[in-house]
C-alpha cells in the first residue's frame, strides 16, 4: 500500500471567474433547448426527445448552479473582508 501513497501535496484549487463560467454554461444549455424546440416532431418521431429534455434539465440545473456560486462567491468575499478588517485593527491590550 505504501507505493500508492502520494509523495507530494496536492496543488491548490484553481479559482477563476466561476460565476461567469456557470452563467455562460447555463445560457448555452437554454440556447440548445430553444434551437432544438422547433424540431420537436423530428425528435419525437426518431425517439430522441431526451436530447431536448436534457438541454432543458441542464439549463434548470444551471440556474441552481448560478444561485449556488453567487452565494459562495459572496461568502468568500465577506470572509476576506472580515479577515482584512481584523488584521487592520489592533487588538486592545489587557
Amino acid at each position: 500500500m505504501a507505493k500508492w501513497t502520494p509523495k507530494h501535496e496536492a496543488p491548490e484549487p484553481l479559482e477563476g471567474p466561476v460565476v461567469a463560467t456557470i452563467t455562460g454554461g447555463t445560457i448555452v444549455w437554454f440556447v440548445l433547448f430553444l434551437v432544438q424546440l422547433p424540431f420537436y416532431g423530428w425528435f419525437h418521431d426518431h425517439g430522441h426527445t431526451w436530447w431536448l429534455w436534457t438541454c432543458l434539465a441542464g439549463g434548470g440545473l444551471g440556474l441552481i448552479g448560478i444561485w449556488y456560486v453567487r452565494k459562495r462567491d459572496a461568502a468568500i468575499k465577506r470572509a476576506a473582508a472580515e479577515e482584512s478588517t481584523r488584521t487592520e485593527q489592533p487588538t486592545p491590550a489587557e
